[in-house]
């Protein structure tokens, strides 16, 4: 896969790329200005002392230099273009999930000896559904977020037919697994998860950015169980008073304002939350998904959000507060959130709450049935069909590639059609 990269690319790119290249001085086109050898001595040109001028340096003209393709540079400079590295430097393990457009594996980086999971995105899928525009704001948003309960980007980068986001690997999975192996989780577990992802939410919407996909299976754990939220694919950022309209997430988990259209802003975030909460602390959804979103919605305004009463009520009065129908009544700030009664004693300095390793979590990873869980029906042959090898590492013809990276046009309509966004 990486030696479709075209080192003449590389080198002839435009300035900002030119930078990372090798090399660059042995390419300059070195002209010097001189006579023909049958011209009369008189006739040359000579310095102040005699002397020929010294030969002068000549660069080709700035419209001379040729630009990356299509392929490349519509996905620059979010996705840096870059060999893949090779099997002697990374081995893929296995994988993790599969994701909407392409494998998330398991990689070893054999030179720092750590385990990292690799999202692969084929090029043509992303321009084909038209998520251009999305593929790069979630890498955009991903470097901002340094946080004790967020994941980590590592790296992306593009090669000629795909795109690679590598982030930190937790290898104890996601919270939906947990969920569905133990039922419901106790008060104590669900106020140490809850503070930990409304810290999370907090620090992202003091940044201007809505998650728009909160739900337990972007819940990743650390090997202590403590929560990462992850996955930015649908994640945006939205000015002071923004407001956005696409509708986006788990029908589950979507606040009555998202799946009426909008306008919605980070509030949306906040009653996902409570649907997770409500979830975690029951063991099951207030509400079963339907198939579309007027039919979800009509049932979301219908339902009353009642707890059994063996449910303390500082957790009741949480979740009422949270799953408020009306957004500008919502619970949806961090420093609200700190103050409900059922947070009473609790500290949401990181280090604290990271303090003890959840003992529930590290239990139920032992149990014989996880694996089977983590993978939640999803079929083995998909996994035995997927040859690593062949997609990543085997070289392509021009005659072998997607006909939507081959005649890729980058026109003004084209180009508008890409960046819709709310």
């Amino acid at each position: 896969m990486g030696s479709d990269i075209s080192t003449t690319s590389e080198r002839e790119g435009p300035p900002a790329q030119r930078q990372l290249s090798h090399g660059f001085l042995s390419n300059l086109r070195v002209s010097i200005n001189h006579r023909l050898a049958h011209s009369a001595v008189f006739s040359r040109p000579v310095g102040p002392d005699g002397r020929p001028p010294v030969p002068k340096l000549l660069l080709p003209p700035e419209d001379a230099k040729t630009t990356p393709p299509a392929s490349i540079s519509a996905f620059l400079p979010e996705f840096p273009q870059r060999e893949l590295p090779g099997r002697d430097h990374f081995q893929i393990l296995g994988f993790i999930a599969k994701g909407s457009y392409g494998p998330i594996l398991k990689v070893k980086d054999i030179l720092k000896e750590k385990t990292y999971a690799f999202k692969v995105l084929p090029k043509s899928d992303i321009l084909k559904h038209g998520t251009l525009e999305q593929s790069k704001e979630e890498v955009i948003i991903q470097r901002q977020l340094k946080h004790p309960f967020i994941h980590n980007l590592q790296d992306c980068w593009q090669t000629q037919h795909h795109l690679f986001i590598m982030c930190d690997y937790c290898s104890t999975g996601d919270l939906y697994t947990y969920w569905l192996l133990k039922g419901q989780f106790g008060e104590d577990e669900v106020r140490l998860f809850a503070a930990e992802l409304g810290s999370a939410l907090g620090f992202l919407h003091d940044l201007g950015i809505v998650h728009r996909d909160i739900k337990m299976e972007n819940i990743l754990l650390s090997d202590q169980g403590h929560l990462r939220l992850s996955d930015f694919g649908l994640s945006r950022r939205l000015k002071r008073g923004g407001r956005a309209f696409t509708i986006c997430g788990t029908i589950q988990y979507m606040a009555p304002e998202v799946l009426s259209g909008g306008p919605y802003n980070h509030a949306a975030d906040w009653w996902s939350f409570g649907i997770m909460l409500f979830s975690l602390v029951t063991g099951q959804f207030p509400l079963a998904a339907e198939p579309d979103h007027s039919t979800m919605l009509n049932k979301v305004t219908d339902f009353s959000y009642v707890l059994p009463e063996t449910v303390h009520s500082s957790l009741i009065l949480l979740l009422s507060e949270l799953l408020c129908k009306n957004p500008v009544n919502r619970l949806r700030n961090l420093e609200c959130f700190k103050m409900q009664a059922f947070f009473r004693g609790t500290s949401f300095d990181s280090l604290i709450l990271q303090k003890m390793p959840v003992e529930v979590i590290l239990e139920l990873r032992t149990q014989p049935d996880w694996e089977a869980k983590a993978m939640r029906g999803l079929s083995l042959d998909y996994f035995d069909s997927f040859d690593c090898d062949k997609i990543l590492y085997s070289p392509t013809t021009p005659t072998e590639l997607s006909p939507t990276l081959t005649n890729m046009d980058l026109s003004p309509a084209t180009e508008q059609k890409c960046k819709a966004q709310d």
